[in-house]
């Protein structure tokens, strides 16, 4: 069994939540298509079905062009994304806390 990113725990595997989040573990790099759904380990199809979303919301942008490919990236600039690694960091950060309790408790004992 593949261990899921922390936002992946709380949000399910929607094809929707598993392109963010791979955008979000690859931030500052730029990928096609094609590479995000091999990435985010989703089919194409699921890939165009909410890509338009993804797009509206303006969650990725364009880095470069060359014919008719496009490179995205993670568009960290926008408030929204901005709000999606807020959380992330909120859920890693709360993690981080219950496990080192849990430490606490065993060396209590």
């Amino acid at each position: 069994m593949e261990n899921k990113s922390t936002p992946l725990n709380l949000t399910g595997e929607l094809p929707l939540f598993k392109i963010i989040d791979f955008l979000l573990e690859n931030k500052g790099m730029d990928f096609s298509k094609s590479d995000i759904s091999k990435g985010a380990d989703i089919s194409r199809a699921s890939l165009f079905n909410y890509w338009n979303e993804v797009e509206k919301h303006g969650i990725v942008k364009v880095t470069r062009s060359f014919g008719k490919t496009r490179l995205y990236t993670l568009n960290v600039k926008n408030p929204v994304t901005q709000k999606i690694i807020e959380l992330e960091k909120t859920l890693i950060a709360e993690a981080m806390n219950k496990a080192s309790k849990k430490k606490e408790i065993l060396v209590a004992h």
